[in-house]
């Protein structure tokens, strides 16, 4: 039996038997962006997360379905949304790699990693509203030592990072 102990605006804690979950309202998931440019620069995104009371590096990412009118779009639709939003660049070629679960054992949110590429700048990206994003063009040949360097000052590393750059240097026969 499912039970909504709570529903504020964005979330509701679900208990169902013994467990207790947080589900997403008004959302279908979310999706998150490999993107990099033709000059083999990964876009990374810094924004402070008040969870965790520190800033992050994360990869471009967001809620499916969240925002007013655009409640069917596809989830291809909303990664390339998001990348426009949070980084200013709008993706020629948005690819699907894979989907799962966020964090299985506490929330029911599932994620949708994309590729895009054959960016081109059409904004100054940060988000939006009080989102305060920095964005950061990283060249992957350097992406390793810039994430490292990122952590030693106190900075979170989203580890959904390390999951896009395997499918970026991953071969056609992994």
């Amino acid at each position: 039996m499912k039970t909504a102990l709570y529903t504020g605006k964005y979330l509701s804690l679900i208990k169902e038997g013994h467990w207790e979950y947080a589900e997403r309202v008004n959302a279908t998931g979310a999706a998150i962006i490999v993107a990099v440019t033709d000059d083999q620069k990964l876009l990374l995104v810094e924004q402070y997360r008040i969870p965790v009371h520190t800033r992050t590096i994360e990869l471009p990412a967001g809620i499916i379905g969240d925002e007013a009118g655009c409640s069917n779009e596809s989830h291809a639709e909303a990664a390339r949304r998001e990348l426009r939003e949070e980084t200013g660049y709008d993706a020629g070629h948005i690819e699907f790699l894979t989907t799962g679960p966020a964090s299985g054992g506490l929330t029911s949110e599932v994620v949708t990693l994309f590729r895009a590429s054959q960016l081109r700048r059409v904004g100054a990206g940060g988000g939006i509203a009080h989102e305060k994003i920095t964005v950061h063009e990283v060249p992957l040949s350097e992406v390793a030592a810039w994430l490292g360097a990122k952590a030693q000052t106190g900075i979170l590393i989203e580890p959904k990072i390390y999951a896009g750059l395997y499918f970026l240097f991953r071969t056609k026969e992994d």
